[in-house]
């Protein structure tokens, strides 16, 4: 009895314990639950944390971008003193200090800052040294003029401007009465070769219009109104017709003689592209349709030659056909599109004629986008960025106090000075790296970029002829920016063209120094009379050689025959 019943109480103390450990198994799995999405509560808190900052820093970068100035403004001293002691440690490392082989520059302070000696001049400018025409006024007292000796005057010069405007242009040609009787005919002096014979326009008229619209971004609707005040109205269709016709007269001419040239002599041609609006071909249908897109091209050949060159397309095979027979160095950014080029000849897809492109091309990376991106990280005052743009200042600041020596003179103290700071840099940004791959932010994109792009940006290693930063295309692609702002469009695909070949000119005698308005006026004028076999004469990089020995008379005449000089072994062309 006794031995039933404890075994009764023994089940019945099983049985709760059971129900006791079921409970608590339930409890630790709600329990276990509820750590779970509390865990996944934080966790997409802090995700939603990160996106908050990540959408801030992307607003607060393009308020920057958007309010305040495009340039990218470093306060270089402050970073001097931020980073001042690893900057002299760098300095150290590489055997040279902050200004000390630049005679320009003072001795560096305790701060590590560089106060250069040379200033911009200030006060009112010597307008007696201009080269422009002079007129004389001369001022006289009524009371003192004639019952005083005059003893001299008080010069000073001001500035007067004189408007220009049109000249009508009379053509006479001579007739002749040829043989005598019935058998006298009337000979009528032949038509002058022109580049455009058909028009009104003389060649200093069309490098008017050319220079105002392509040069200083004046659209020909507002030209249009100009001539109208000025007394004759030119429509702009006209305008629009002749530029095209003079952009493609000198495209197949000098600036196809210039692109020979620069394929089969220059060393680095650096690159860029930009985007531009393409009038719509109008349909039978009546319908509005929106512009397409085009892309501008800019190539720089070395110090010789800048071209610009119209596609409808910025794609690999683009650029492959843009550089097809180019062997040398090639700098651009990191633009997938130009991937194709550095790649070995086997490994590249045949071009659609059968051909072979077996040139061999090298990548020259550009500081300046990776000095862009670390800048556009810094927006948090990350000490990381800033110690980057820290670093980057100083191989620029280096690199620029040799500039005006020799190319192996340049290329000996990159070894000596500069090596030291960019192998320092790299495996500081590698560390970096490896610290914040896993994080999503501006930081990583820089530190990738930089990652990446090593062996790019140490090619100008290679020759001291070579630019750390490709600022000089961006600079060139400004005319199309500042222009694509008042013209808004180009007419079409063969009008973009033919005012890339006339932006070849432009920028090219921009390049040289020489007027572009008094440069096109030339070459139009020149350009019908002149053998096809010796176009690169006649391109801004020589010619001063060629106007030298022209004939400055008959050059000056808008119209008329010109004697051709023979061809001299002194034009560099002759190379």
């Amino acid at each position: 009895m006794i031995e039933d019943r404890s075994t009764a109480t023994s089940e019945a103390l099983q049985a709760r314990v059971a129900e006791l450990e079921a409970a608590l198994t339930s409890e630790r799995s709600r329990a276990e639950a509820e750590r779970a999405r509390a865990d996944e509560a934080i966790a997409e808190r802090d995700r939603l944390r990160d996106a908050y900052r990540h959408l801030q820093l992307e607003v607060e970068l393009m308020r920057r971008r958007l309010v305040v100035a495009k340039a990218e403004r470093i306060d270089t001293q402050q970073l001097e003193l931020e980073f001042a002691a690893k900057l002299r440690e760098l300095d150290l490392l590489a055997g040279r200090l902050p200004g000390a082989d630049d005679p320009d520059a003072e001795d560096p302070d305790t701060t590590g800052k560089t106060r250069r000696s040379k200033k911009r001049p200030t006060g009112r400018r010597k307008l007696s040294d201009l080269d422009v025409p002079e007129e004389r006024i001369e001022l006289v007292d009524p009371a003192l003029e004639g019952a005083a000796p005059r003893i001299g005057t008080e010069d000073s010069y001001k500035l007067m401007w004189r408007r220009a405007g049109y000249v009508r242009l009379f053509i006479a040609r001579v007739k002749y009465k040829v043989g005598d009787g019935d058998a006298a005919t009337i000979a009528t002096t032949e038509r002058p070769a022109e580049l455009l014979a058909r028009s009104i326009a003389t060649p200093s008229l069309l490098a008017h219009i050319a220079s105002d619209k392509l040069c200083d971004g004046l659209p020909l609707h507002r030209q249009e109104d100009r001539f109208a005040r000025l007394g004759v109205r030119i429509d702009r269709g006209s305008m629009s017709r002749w530029l095209e016709d003079l952009g493609m007269s000198v495209g197949t001419t000098i600036v196809a003689a210039m692109r020979a040239d620069a394929f089969a002599h220059a060393f680095c041609i650096a690159t860029d592209a930009t985007g531009v609006l393409v009038q719509p071909i109008a349909g039978g249908d009546k319908q509005r349709r929106a512009c397409t897109r085009g892309h501008y091209f800019v190539q720089i050949a070395d110090d010789d030659h800048v071209f610009f060159e119209y596609t409808a397309k910025e794609t690999s095979a683009t650029v492959g056909e843009l550089f097809r027979g180019f062997s040398g160095y090639i700098q651009a950014d990191a633009k997938s599109v130009y991937d194709l080029l550095f790649k070995p000849p086997d490994q590249r897809p045949p071009p659609d004629d059968g051909t072979v492109d077996d040139a061999v091309r090298h990548e020259v990376g550009c500081w300046a986008h990776g000095r862009r991106k670390f800048w556009e990280a810094a927006i948090t005052k990350d000490v990381v960025a800033r110690e980057a743009l820290a670093r980057i200042m100083r191989i620029f600041d280096l690199d620029r106090s040799w500039r005006k020596q020799p190319a192996a003179e340049i290329k000996s103290l990159r070894e000596i000075h500069l090596r030291p700071h960019t192998d320092a840099f790299f495996a500081w940004v590698e560390a970096e790296y490896e610290r914040v791959r896993d994080q999503r932010g501006l930081l990583r994109t820089a530190l990738g970029y930089a990652h990446r792009q090593r062996g790019p940006l140490t090619r100008f290693y290679d020759d001291g002829r070579l630019r750390l930063d490709n600022n000089a295309s961006e600079r060139e692609l400004r005319r199309v920016a500042v222009g694509r702002k008042a013209w808004m469009f180009v007419g079409s695909d063969d009008h973009a063209q033919a005012a890339g070949n006339l932006m070849t000119l432009i920028a090219s005698a921009r390049l040289h120094r020489l007027d572009p308005e008094a440069y096109l006026r030339d070459v139009i004028r020149v350009l019908p009379h002149w053998p096809r076999e010796r176009f690169l004469e006649l391109c801004p990089r020589d010619w001063l050689v060629t106007r030298a020995r022209l004939d400055a008379v008959e050059l000056e005449r808008e119209l008329g025959p010109l004697t051709i000089p023979p061809p001299s072994s002194e034009q560099p062309a002759a190379r």
